[in-house]
């Protein structure tokens, strides 16, 4: 199948998730839900309705955010009227993992809703915190996207929304009721900014402009990490007619409450999901990938309830998507925050102490393999890559469709790529990284080896180890292996016992980057399937791989863990070129676990061995009408392998 096509079943999958969602609410009989059922207690009427606005792949990209470039009228309006957020963040670069925090109030990594669309389970009182509103009367919608990232999406529709469609908002409630709408904004998404043909991009968002509001591509404000060529600016000139055209759904959404008489009794938060779609911006945990804008207006009867900050002009308070769900229930009265909610209210009766930090995650994305973990206080950056032999500028079948990424490649391969450019092209990264985001916004002067900093490495470090331990943070067991213990329970509740002891697993998986082979060896004779992958890991990572490890690695071909056999093949592979490391990477191509193959599959693809041909074509043909999002993510990487061998 062409990529093309597996690019586009990808993009209407939540579409079929939201056909989904309109049978379970039905089944569940709660579209027609009444504010008067008895099971629903009365409230008082000065509770506020709450809507929250949200664009999709959008970085701060608005004139007021001082963005010379952007044509954002509606928004900026708005901005005059709230509270403008500077230090707002996602807690993942890519949508499903930051909606899964979103809806829950709790960091993905802790419900192991972690990789892209792995749905796992999770516990079944994770049902959305808008069940609560609805407890206490409030109608509550979602228009459209739900992409909740877990085997719970039924029961989180089911406990959240009294309507979810692309027709739902605040209309269908009863006279007086408050309501909590989301209104999800696709205009800006990664699609139309850069994926779709440019005649698409045309005819389904550009059209909707006037000449005055399309970007001239030769004023493209170019960061210094991009080249310099017509196509470049031509795509970024496209991300910016996107945005406008968001700002335009934006004030017709304004204008509908309006109508409705309900703007003055209506708390605003407008906000992205993270960063832009365009190339360095989402997938990553530099600031271009999770630092959002994040507008909240409060009307004058409420303005009571920005009790600790201001209600219009800046506001610089660190806050992330973990403390969105929280506010709302403050903000709607509820008189406690559930304890499995992590976040901070920042509005309203139950405002939490400011946070000093914010930690953010990277995980597999589709078919991309990736671990790396983020703290960002007010002023620096901390990122530890556990997978450092992994660049930014994976190859991915999806993000590859767009003409632009071609330009990266044919950079990266030139040998003019300059500094500010090879830090996103090259095929590794530091394992670990800092950045002065005052006087380095742009994450450019990785300061994480320099013996002037070497007391806040340290400090940034330490938190980030505490938050990966008391977080219960699943990413430190591998994919393979999680799922083979979330068939006895969800992975929250499973991290809880005894068999999850996260400061031996973190122990081992802080093994990768260094060439401590002693401990390394020691990792891979470990009992425990996790803490052997983690030493497999660190022998894929190391700039050589001594004889003594290839020798251990290679006897653990036929490791009893799926996990450990692929990884230690795959750093033989990657480090010696063996025949048998790839033979031994295509026999898992035939197992029936679909997360095994897609791991599998993906060290071939990265490894590009041709011996593997025959397999991998094998493999296209097997999955070619195979349904699921794990048998796309098979397609997307053999489809990327073929296309790469021709």
């Amino acid at each position: 199948m062409p990529i093309s096509v597996l690019g586009s079943r990808n993009l209407i999958h939540s579409s079929l998730c939201h056909a989904a969602s309109i049978l379970l609410l039905s089944m569940f009989g709660i579209a027609q839900r009444s504010w008067a059922d008895d099971s629903v207690r009365p409230v008082q009427n000065d509770r506020p309705n709450i809507l929250w606005i949200t664009a999709e792949d959008m970085s701060r990209t608005l004139g007021c955010y001082g963005d010379g470039y952007a044509i954002t009228p509606c928004i900026d309006q708005l901005a005059t009227q709230s509270a403008r957020y500077t230090h707002a963040f996602a807690t993942s670069p890519v949508c499903s993992p930051s909606r899964a925090c979103l809806i829950n109030g709790c960091i993905a990594t802790t419900q192991g809703a972690h990789p892209m669309r792995s749905l796992m389970p999770i516990p079944d009182q994770l049902n959305g915190f808008p069940a609560l509103l609805r407890e206490i009367g409030y109608y509550t919608t979602n228009n459209v996207k739900t992409d909740y990232n877990s085997g719970g999406e039924s029961q989180i529709l089911a406990g959240s929304w009294d309507a979810c469609s692309d027709q739902a908002d605040w209309r269908g409630r009863q006279p007086g009721q408050p309501f909590f709408a989301v209104m999800n904004l696709m205009e800006s998404h990664q699609s139309r900014s850069m994926v779709w043909p440019y005649q698409q991009f045309q005819d389904e968002v550009q059209v909707h402009l006037s000449a005055h509001q399309i970007h001239d591509p030769d004023l493209a404000p170019l960061p210094p990490y991009y080249p310099d060529t017509p196509l470049v600016k031509k795509t970024l000139a496209r991300y910016y007619d996107c945005v406008t055209r968001m700002d335009q759904r934006v004030g017709e959404i304004l204008e509908r409450l309006k109508a409705d008489g309900l703007y003055e009794d209506t708390i605003i938060f407008f906000y992205s999901d993270h960063g832009s779609g365009m190339p360095r911006h989402k997938r990553a945990l530099l600031d271009s990938g999770m630092r959002v804008p994040l507008l909240i207006r409060l009307p004058e009867k409420y303005r009571h309830m920005a009790r600790s900050v201001a209600v219009r002009g800046v506001v610089d308070r660190l806050v992330n998507f973990e403390d969105f769900g929280p506010t709302v229930l403050s903000l709607a009265g509820i008189d406690a925050i559930p304890g499995h909610m992590t976040g901070r209210a920042f509005l309203g009766s139950l405002d939490a102490p400011r946070r000093v930090y914010l930690f953010g995650h990277r995980d597999r994305v589709d078919e991309i393999m990736d671990m790396a973990r983020s703290v960002r206080s007010h002023d620096f950056l901390y990122i530890r890559n556990y997978m450092p032999h992994l660049g930014y500028n994976q190859p991915g079948a999806w993000i590859d469709q767009a003409e632009v990424r071609q330009e990266f490649y044919s950079l990266a391969v030139s040998g003019k790529a300059t500094p500010a450019q090879l830090q996103y092209l090259s095929g590794t990264r530091p394992p670990e990284e800092l950045y002065n985001c005052v006087e380095d916004p742009l994450n450019l002067n990785n300061l994480a080896y320099s013996l002037n900093h070497e007391k806040l490495v340290t400090q940034m470090r330490n938190t980030l180890h505490r938050h990966l331990v008391q977080s219960r943070d699943l990413g430190l067991v591998p994919e393979i292996e999680l799922w083979r213990h979330a068939r006895a329970m969800p992975p929250m509740e499973w991290a809880k016992t005894g068999d999850f002891d996260a400061e031996r697993l973190l122990a081992a998986a802080e093994l990768v980057g260094t060439d401590d082979f002693g401990a390394i060896s020691e990792a891979l004779e470990d009992s425990h399937p996790s803490i052997r992958y983690w030493g497999a890991v660190a022998c894929s990572a190391a700039d050589v791989l001594p004889a003594e490890a290839r020798e251990q690695l290679q006897a653990m071909f036929d490791d009893a863990s799926p996990a450990v056999a692929i990884e230690t093949a795959s750093a033989v592979a990657r480090h010696a070129g063996d025949p048998k490391a790839i033979d031994s990477l295509v026999q898992w191509f035939d197992n029936d676990d679909r997360t095994t193959v897609l791991h599998a599959v993906r060290a071939i693809e990265i490894l590009a061995s041709p011996r593997a041909n025959a397999a991998v074509r094998r493999l296209a043909d097997r999955y070619q009408d195979e349904p699921g999002d794990l048998a796309w993510f098979i397609r997307f990487s053999t489809s990327g392998y073929l296309s790469r061998q021709k």
